[in-house]
């Protein structure tokens, strides 16, 4: 996600006021930095003064202050250029013999870095001169020093100035000409001379009331409807098992973030914690800045996507830092072999493009972001044109709903939004030839270039996203760097599923990708985004989507296990259809479904080929294990389920069958996954949450439990708890289609525990078929859910603050104190402040969420104000001018949907303070009678209430029909029990049916 700043507009339409300088600025960008030599020793450096001072005839503020220290990055280039580049194309051919053949470090540093004594030189050359050498590099493509301004004008012959920067709110140095080096080596680039362009974040939050016209999906399973964990994996990799697993992801950021916020959004998510490693580049990056969402949304997207991931790697740097220092560090390490990056920055950068080009000798991918700011008009942006790395953009994706499956897409464009135009970037370098791999497509219908390179690549969804943050905030986001660390993540199970079968990393993939999206297979194999566009008013008519590739998404977005198939197996004469294998589910016992699958195999090549089948797995058949395919025929195979498939326990099982053709010595595999699901079925699932004082009484105190058998078989079943402080009622047996009802209870220990937090799990057990369905169980004895409700402590410990939060004080006045020593006064003007807490919860458990309120301003005037309530992001209770009024208490019946939910607060009041205090949640028990008595003409109903809650008694005559009638008036409780005398029971009807209902 970009963050739109008003410098980036500014800056485009900046390079629109001199359209004549177009063809002059192609030529001499596509040589941006040769060094040419002047006279004996010198050589002059190209591309080192920003384009913008001339262009907008900036005059010199001042000198640069001469003991200002600029860190610098001296670029040398690679020797044997032409064989390395000959090399890569052999490395992405799958017909040559160096196929995924790649290099590590050392090697590439032998065949390709710079020579030993060229570096050594320019070490000399930089402490003869004054320079600190600060980090130098084993592939000897760069070398970092450090020197005052006067030493660095000396050095490069230059005179560094500040100026007034044209369209940003600041200023920024540069020198006043090109520099040039008394040095015999030649020098490819030297980083850090001006800082005109920042790195800057592709990172745009969105606030759903900022006044935004879009409107988002709302379909995933996150706060408001945005896309959340598994949502991602759901509509992309549906059924997919590969997670990451044995995968190391990099992350290159200008930013920190808070670990936190990480933990907290795999627990939100319900995902797997992920270990995460930070490499400090340049003396990396203390307290996390104002790019601390995009760093926190890469970190998660990665996660969401690959959620078994063995490790993250956050190479971190200060901003400003030279791009070549970062990118070379994690060339070098060579560990992640997926990367993915969300910034941008800067013109042309010759050295960092080597060091691409050595990741790709590597075997490493690397994702770009292309930005959030509609169609490309004039320069880009580095990295965002480069042809050596794999650019991502945006769609705005649709599903069925919260966790489910794939829908539709569209370009993502939410057209002019809070002043700026926002939407997938994406248009024609300016810079950079068109690649061999993008040539031979059709450029008419998609506007795009046949000379030079096309961005983006490929796509993924980049609008409705969930993402926390900042040390405990959170929301929707919409951008580019969505999608990019989500394809590192779809790489890392690419990479899983290469290493399964003992064939090297994918590395840079737009080889692939694009043989692919001129190939057959293309429709299987992505999503062809179709739809939508990237127009803006600068650009009204580029780019458009289009059938196959366009300028706004690529080849589209990943269509599942056919698109890893794909990428990770190289193309054959043997062709499979379909190329994956399916996923059966059923009750264990069976029966499965499906139970078979038809496969045809083709031969595609110039000769006769035979082909052989390996299947290890007891539970699978194949038709035939071996065969021979003449020229362009087409046999059928079948694979299906044994027998030995209904005698499995439950669990998921997962199987390989190799298909090898013998010509090409190619394996291909066909992965199969099998569901024997449970067929015990626990109903609700998950345990109560009860509270209280210290010795009680508790609510809840008991919850029953809805056992069904979902099978085919009879199954046997039984409860294990090892709690003292619960008990649970015996097993018993269920006939397929059975049900039953199983109780858990509080026992007597529980009041006799100490002040604490208490957990426990009881286990519903399959004994016939195997597994077991856990639910946890939580008692609060003395600790309410709500931490420091009160706010006794004197502060705001345990809730986070944000928004307009002046005049808001925990305060010992009279005034805004409900019960104990302290309350809240809540004051601030003109718009809202917020307070929130993260609430420990059950999913699926009802709470009483209570509150008091006050407005005890009777002298200048009560309004305007304003007070709300939302539970998770729902608002449950919204009003406006509160009059003067003493304390009320507000209770609301709210569902937690999650293990843990937010409570959010949100307040003004103009002319004086609203007072809060005794915040408090308590779970609810599901309505149940416990008893029902008959006396002579009367039906006694006796159920448990809690103070405050509404109950509505209702019965009806025929359970076959939906007319329930209320049974006398809604009853508010007042005790903890509730009886209701039915005096007619039985005479208006032969029968009667009761139920028992809380009511919001």
């Amino acid at each position: 996600m970009v963050s739109r700043t008003f410098a980036e507009v500014a800056g485009r339409w900046s390079i629109r006021l001199v359209p004549l300088w177009g063809i002059a600025v192609m030529v001499a960008a596509l040589l941006p930095f040769t060094a040419v030599a002047q006279v004996a020793g010198k050589q002059l450096l190209h591309g080192h003064v920003p384009p913008a001072i001339g262009r907008f005839h900036l005059q010199p503020m001042n000198p640069l202050p001469a003991t200002n220290r600029l860190n610098l990055a001296i670029g040398l280039p690679l020797r044997n250029q032409a064989a390395l580049d000959k090399l890569l194309a052999e490395i992405y051919d799958p017909a040559s013999t160096n196929y995924h053949r790649y290099l590590t470090p050392e090697q590439f540093a032998t065949q390709f870095g710079a020579a030993e004594q060229d570096y050594q030189a320019l070490i000399n050359f930089a402490q003869t001169n004054g320079l600190t050498v600060t980090e130098m590099y084993p592939n000897r493509t760069l070398l970092d020093v450090s020197g005052t301004a006067t030493t660095v004008e000396k050095v490069f012959h230059v005179t560094l100035s500040v100026y007034q920067h044209p369209t940003e709110n600041r200023t920024f140095f540069a020198p006043d000409t090109e520099p040039s080096i008394d040095f015999n080596v030649p020098v490819l680039h030297v980083s850090g001379l001006d800082n005109f362009e920042l790195p800057h974040p592709a990172n745009l939050k969105k606030n759903p009331h900022n006044g935004s016209t879009r409107t988002p999906s709302g379909t995933g399973s996150g706060s408001g409807g945005a896309y959340i964990g598994n949502d991602f994996r759901a509509a992309y990799i549906p059924g997919v098992m590969l997670n990451g697993a044995g995968q190391t992801i990099g992350l290159l950021q200008f930013d920190g973030y808070y670990s936190n916020d990480i933990t907290t959004y795999e627990s939100q998510a319900g995902l797997p914690s992920v270990s995460l490693t930070n490499v400090a580049v340049d003396g990396g990056v203390g307290t996390p800045g104002s790019g601390v969402t995009e760093v926190s949304l890469d970190i998660e997207m990665a996660i969401s996507m690959a959620p078994g991931v063995s490790k993250i790697i956050v190479y971190e740097a200060p901003n400003p830092s030279p791009w070549p220092d970062l990118l070379n560090r994690m060339a070098n390490d060579n560990l992640a072999k997926q990367i993915s990056s969300s910034w941008s920055g800067g013109g042309p950068d010759p050295t960092s493009e080597q060091i691409f080009k050595q990741m790709a000798a590597q075997g490493q991918s690397f994702y770009n972001a292309t930005g959030d700011s509609d169609a490309f008009t004039g320069a880009i942006s580095f990295p965002s044109d480069s042809t050596n790395i794999t650019e991502v953009g945006g769609t705005t994706l649709t599903t069925t709903g919260p966790g489910g499956a794939y829908v539709s897409e569209t370009a993502w464009n939410w057209g002019l939004d809070n002043g700026s135009y926002v939407g997938t970037s994406g248009g024609i370098s300016p810079t950079y030839p068109i690649p061999s791999w993008q040539q031979g497509i059709s450029m008419t219908a998609n506007q795009g270039s046949t000379i030079m390179r096309n961005v983006p690549d490929v796509a993924l969804t980049a609008d409705n996203v969930y993402v926390i943050y900042g040390n405990g905030q959170s929301g929707s986001v919409g951008g580019t760097s969505c999608a990019a660390p989500l394809w590192a993540g779809f790489t890392a199970l690419l990479n899983q599923q290469a290493a399964l079968i003992g064939i090297p990393t994918v590395g840079f993939l737009n080889p692939a990708i694009y043989a692919i999206g001129k190939g057959p297979g293309y429709s299987a194999d992505f999503h062809d985004i179709t739809t939508g566009n990237n127009f803006w008013p600068s650009s009204p008519t580029n780019f458009p989507a289009v059938p196959g590739y366009d300028l706004c998404t690529g080849w589209g977005t990943p269509a599942g296990q056919n698109l890893i198939n794909a990428l990770v197996v190289p193309p054959d004469t043997l062709g499979i259809i379909p190329a994956s294998g399916f996923i059966a589910s059923g009750t264990a016992g069976g029966p499965f479904s499906p139970a078979s699958q038809t496969y045809f195999l083709t031969n595609s090549g110039a000769n006769p080929l035979t082909w052989s089948l390996v299947n290890t797995s007891a539970w699978l058949s194949a038709s035939a294990s071996n065969g021979t395919l003449a020229v362009g025929a087409t046999n059928s195979l079948a694979i299906s389920l044994t027998a030995t498939a209904n005698s499995l326990a439950v669990g998921t099982y997962t199987a390989t069958v190799n298909l090898t053709n013998w010509i090409t010595h190619v394996v291909q595999n066909l992965q199969f996954n099998l569901q024997a699901l449970q067929p015990l079925a626990v109903t609700p699932g998950a345990g109560f949450t009860a509270a209280g004082p210290v010795a009680g009484p508790f609510n809840p105190i008991a919850e029953n439990f809805q056992l069904a058998n979902a099978g085919n078989n009879p199954v046997s079943w039984s409860l294990i708890n090892t709690s003292a402080w619960l008990t649970v009622s015996s097993g018993g047996a269920l006939a397929a289609g059975g049900t039953a009802t199983a109780t858990v209870s509080l026992s007597s220990s529980a009041t006799s525990l100490a002040k604490g937090t208490y957990t426990a799990i009881v286990w519903f057990t399959n004994q016939t078929s195997g597994g077991t369905i856990s639910l946890p169980f939580t008692l609060l004895a003395g600790v309410p859910l709500v931490q420091n409700g009160g706010f006794e402590t004197g502060d705001f410990t345990g809730w986070t603050l944000s928004g307009n939060t002046s005049s808001t004080l925990v305060t010992s006045n009279s005034k805004f104190v409900h019960s104990g020593t302290f309350g809240v006064a809540l004051g601030p003007a003109g718009t809202l402040g917020y307070l929130s807490q993260t609430v420990p919860t059950v999913a699926g458990q009802n709470y009483l969420l209570s509150l008091w309120l006050d407005n005890p301003n009777n002298s200048t005037g009560a309004t305007p104000n304003q007070f709300l309530v939302q539970w998770n992001g729902k608002t449950v209770f919204n009003q406006v001018n509160i009059p003067f009024t003493a304390w009320t208490n507000l209770q609301f019946l709210v569902t937690a949907t999650n293990s843990s939910n937010v409570l959010q607060i949100g307040f003004l009041d103009d002319p004086y303070y609203l007072g809060l205090d005794d915040v408090s949640a308590t779970p609810v028990s599901a309505p149940a009678f416990k008893a029902i008595t008959k006396a002579t003409s009367t039906f006694n109903l006796t159920w448990g209430t809690m103070s405050g809650l509404i109950y509505q008694l209702q019965y009806t005559t025929n359970l076959n029909q939906n007319n329930w009638v209320n049974l006398g008036k809604a009853l508010i409780a007042t005790t903890n029990t509730a009886t209701f005398v039915d005096t007619n029971p039985i005479t208006s009807s032969p029968r009667k049916f009761y139920r028992l209902q809380l009511l919001p």
